[in-house]
Order: structure tokens, then C-alpha cells, then sequence
């Protein structure tokens, strides 16, 4: 499937701002199962230092420096990204989860790459509470793919889906006493339950295409940031995508921009900013459209 993929970030400051120092990660990476045909991100006011690069996960990433005075500041970044849906090796799958452990066998295939995917992060510290919670899934000797399927299921099914009971500092801990949050959220709760049994997980960010109702037009801007995760496979070295918020695996739908272990690692923005302003407004609108043409792409 063909996506045009649109994510416009706009900040409105009570008064001027003197000096505003981001970073982003907006332009979804290729991969076995994605390619981006066109991308392009651009900056208002246009900056005077702008940098592309890529960092030491693959996600490409881009630096900005704005120092003319600027009362707001609008990121829109467009994509053209064709998705297929990840397949994975069946064996792979099979295998007792007890082996996508790579602290206890280092010297095993890729395990050096995925080390620190089963390391506590900032955001996805171990927490007794999930440790136990995951047990459950991760019953000796049961099939690495089964299993991980299955605690996805369950955190769909135990905990609610509420904007409002968490907040972007909230912790795995809160979750799970409040048994309710957002994607990022679940995201982060899984990456506790599996890492805290030394299973290997990282945090992805991207994309899913909503669908309308039969008979209803598509919202335009509807559509927004999603989070999931995704686990070593070691038999295979592939990463089994998992998205606990809707019960499914990663399909066509989904949109990668970039991984790490957590949502620290690959917000989509984020930045400093030196003011006398005691007020800003973020609005974020995010659009991920069916192409019906394929040869349709983005001007240069």
C-alpha cells in the first residue's frame, strides 16, 4: 500500500523567540517491507543551520539552528511510502522464548546489536510489578512468537485506552497502577515486561493509517503519531512488530519512522528554545493518505 504521509508541528510563542535549537526524526525509514520514494521536510522560518544525517540506530534524524527572532515555528514534513506487511521466519517464530536473551549468550548471532534492546532505559526501567505481569505470558520453554502475542493481548484486554490518565512523564509504574494510558504508554509497558525477563525490544514510532466507516469521507488530519515495539527474533535476526494498543501485529498499515529504546530516542521533535515568552501553543496535525496513483510523488 501507498501512503502520503503528512505531519505538520507548529509552535505559537506569547512573545519573540531569540534562538530555537531542535532536533527531529520525521522522514520513516527504508526497510525489507517499506520504501520511501520521496521525502521532504521543511522548516518556517528557514533556519541558518539545517543538517541531515542519520544516527546510530539508522533513523534518519535533522538539526536545526533558527536564530532570526520568530514568533513561531512550523515543521512539515512530507512522505511517499509504500508498506507491505513484515513476514517472518516460522522457525524463528518457534523457538522458546527463553533464547532472545542476548545478555546470557553475547558471542550468538546478532546478539551484540541486540544487547541493549534488553537493557532498562530511562523511560522502560524494570518494574517489579511488570516483571510479574509478563510471567504469565512467558511460561517456560513456550514459543517466542505465541508468547509475545499473547501478553499483547493481555495488555489490550487489562488495561484502557484513556488520553487522559497519563501524561509524556509518566512512568510504567503509574500504568500499571492506573491500568490505563495511550500508545506510548503501552509501548513502554510492554518494553518493562519483556526487558525485565532479558528479552530483547525496541520501541517504534511511526504511523498507522485509520479507516473511515463505510460511506464516510476520510478526515483529513485525523490520523496521528502512533507507538509500538518491536522483539528479537535470534533464530532469524528479524524483529517481530507487535502493537499492543489495537491486538495486532505490525501490518501494511504501519508506517516506520524509527526505532530506539524508547520514546526519548525518536520523538518526532524536540528542541530548546531562549525567550522572554511565558506562553506557547503546540498544535500537531497529522495526516497518512491512501495513494491510489504510483506514480505520484513529491516535487522537488
Amino acid at each position: 500500500m501507498r501512503y502520503r504521509v503528512s505531519h505538520r508541528t507548529t509552535y505559537t510563542y506569547s512573545g519573540a523567540v531569540q534562538d530555537s535549537v531542535g532536533l527531529f526524526h520525521l522522514v520513516p525509514r527504508m526497510l525489507p517491507w517499506q520504501d520511501v520514494s520521496a521525502s521532504d521536510v521543511e522548516v518556517s522560518p528557514e533556519p541558518g543551520d539545517l543538517h541531515r544525517d542519520v544516527d546510530h540506530y539508522g533513523n534518519a534524524t535533522t538539526y536545526f539552528h533558527l536564530t532570526e527572532p520568530h514568533s513561531s515555528l512550523v515543521i512539515e514534513a512530507t512522505s511517499d511510502v509504500d508498506v507491505t506487511a513484515p513476514a517472518y521466519d516460522a522457525e524463528a517464530l518457534g523457538a522458546p522464548w527463553e533464547t532472545a536473551r542476548p545478555l546470557l549468550d553475547p558471542r550468538a548471532p546478532g546478539a551484540w546489536a541486540a544487547t541493549e534492546f534488553a537493557l532498562p532505559s530511562p523511560r522502560a526501567a524494570h518494574v517489579d510489578e511488570a516483571t510479574q505481569y509478563a510471567a504469565a505470558s512467558l511460561t517456560p520453554g513456550r514459543p517466542l512468537g505465541e508468547a509475545v502475542t499473547d501478553l499483547m493481548h493481555r495488555i489490550h484486554a487489562d488495561f484502557a485506552y484513556d488520553s487522559t490518565a497519563t501524561t509524556v512523564t509518566s512512568t510504567v509504574a503509574d500504568v500499571m497502577r492506573t491500568r490505563a494510558g495511550v500508545c506510548q504508554d503501552f509501548a513502554h509497558l510492554a518494553l518493562a515486561c519483556l526487558r525485565g525477563h532479558g528479552v530483547a525490544a525496541r520501541y517504534v514510532s511511526g504511523y498507522l493509517a485509520t479507516r473511515t466507516t463505510a460511506g464516510t469521507d476520510r478526515v483529513v488530519g485525523a490520523d496521528a503519531s502512533h507507538a509500538w515495539l518491536a522483539v528479537w527474533l535470534p533464530a532469524s535476526d528479524e524483529w517481530l512488530a507487535i502493537d499492543p494498543t489495537n491486538d495486532q501485529w505490525a501490518n501494511d498499515r504501519y508506517v516506520t519512522v524509527a526505532w530506539g529504546r524508547d520514546y526519548g530516542d525518536v520523538s518526532p521533535v524536540k528542541g530548546i528554545i531562549f525567550t522572554k515568552a511565558k506562553k506557547s501553543t503546540l498544535r500537531v496535525s497529522v495526516d497518512v493518505a491512501p495513494v491510489a496513483d504510483p506514480a505520484i510523488s513529491i516535487p522537488s
